[in-house]
């Protein structure tokens, strides 16, 4: 006898559907359920409940235009924000008209429908939104692995082929990414791609400058006019390449105060979260200790949002769980993340501080004359017991 093979049934796309009159709610389930996982909510301020709780669980939003409280328009907009990869409909009928075209351009709907809506049409859009959502994540995905893969291996090249300019990269960017994480930041890729690719303009500062600049050494007013156009040069730099609109945003954005006259200003997430990153690694570079460097952050009012730098405070003590061991050479391992900057016996920096060793990292090292590297090496690892 011929076995039967073990299927597993397809798991249905979640559909959200929002209206405050049950026994509407009843048939848009019951017209739906065949095909798609249906939950309801009979208000906006319901719904947006359980997108805040399950963001990336819902591919279509389906909402009624009148209801009390939160109308369609509002709710859909406010969806936007919390789960912003989720197709987004609006039911109305036809007095909502004008309200509904608005409703596209401020929420960025996929479609509105007119009620009473047949059920074939309910299910034809419902599908249309659900493949539109499913475009949606994979560009997405391409994004953050693609091109967010492509720059990282680029900013490691640049590191270690220029680490004056390039080393303090990585220690921006791990700290932008450990900030990102307390914040509950959903998509962190553009500002870990910013953080990497924000000292680009470095390139044409003289050697000179960019080692002041790498130790965090007082600089002279000319020194200072080219560090201040770096942002300006990285623009131009960066500007021709496509799918970096987020970036680059917040590249034109963080060297802007959060308060400007007591008011703040609508500067993006990121762009505040890379100028807390840049400016404590500064602080550290001039030989400020975390505490100190965190302290010397808060005296400064109005220059950084401070829900974000408490985030930030409050991760880099949770992460302070670290030892610093040393080893020689030849123990160091793909992994290993670099507690002190790799420098040649005559002082030459080679490697940048908070580098993560890689394969290639470790043979360029083993590939220089013998001595030429200053032993030994300072590497993190955990404190025992944690």
């Amino acid at each position: 006898m011929g076995s039967v093979a073990n299927s597993t049934p397809a798991v249905k796309a979640r559909v959200l559907c929002v209206d405050d009159e049950p026994y509407v709610l009843d048939g848009l389930r019951d017209t739906l359920r065949r095909s798609f996982d249906v939950r309801v909510a009979t208000s906006g301020v319901e719904a947006l409940e359980q997108l805040k709780q399950e963001p990336d669980a819902y591919a279509v939003v389906v909402s009624d235009m009148r209801m009390p409280v939160m109308d369609g328009a509002t709710f859909l907009r406010e969806a936007r924000r919390w789960a912003p990869d989720a197709t987004r409909m609006l039911l109305t009928g036809f007095a909502d008209m004008d309200a509904a075209v608005s409703a596209v351009n401020n929420a960025q709907l996929f479609r509105f429908l007119t009620k009473p809506c047949a059920p074939n049409d309910l299910v034809r859009a419902c599908t249309a939104a659900l493949v539109q959502h499913r475009l949606v994540t994979a560009e997405r995905v391409l994004l953050e692995q693609t091109l967010h893969g492509s720059v990282k291996a680029l900013a490691d090249v640049l590191a270690l082929a220029n680490p004056v300019a390039f080393g303090r990269a990585v220690t921006v960017q791990s700290s932008v990414k450990r900030l990102a994480k307390a914040a509950g930041m959903r998509q962190p890729w553009e500002v870990e791609v910013a953080a990497m690719l924000s000292p680009i303009g470095a390139v044409t500062l003289p050697t000179s400058t960019a080692e002041k600049l790498y130790a965090g050494a007082p600089l002279s007013e000319d020194e200072v006019e080219m560090v201040n156009r770096i942002p300006a040069i990285t623009r131009g730099i960066l500007q021709n390449i496509p799918r970096l609109e987020g970036v680059m945003q917040i590249l034109d954005n963080y060297t802007r105060p959060f308060e400007e006259g007591g008011e703040a200003k609508p500067i993006p997430i990121g762009a505040r979260m890379l100028r807390i990153a840049r400016d404590y690694d500064a602080l550290q570079a001039q030989g400020l200790d975390p505490a100190v460097a965190l302290n010397t952050m808060r005296s400064r009012e109005g220059l950084y949002d401070g829900h974000l730098l408490q985030s930030f405070a409050e991760a880099t003590t949770a992460g302070a769980d670290m030892c610093v061991r040393e080893i020689n050479l030849g123990d160091l391992r793909s992994g290993m993340t670099l507690a002190g900057d790799v420098r040649s016996a005559a002082g030459q920096l080679l490697i940048a501080h908070g580098h993560e060793a890689s394969e290639g990292l470790i043979e360029r090292l083993h590939n220089l004359a013998e001595g030429f590297v200053r032993e030994p090496l300072r590497i993190f690892e955990p404190v025992a017991g944690t």
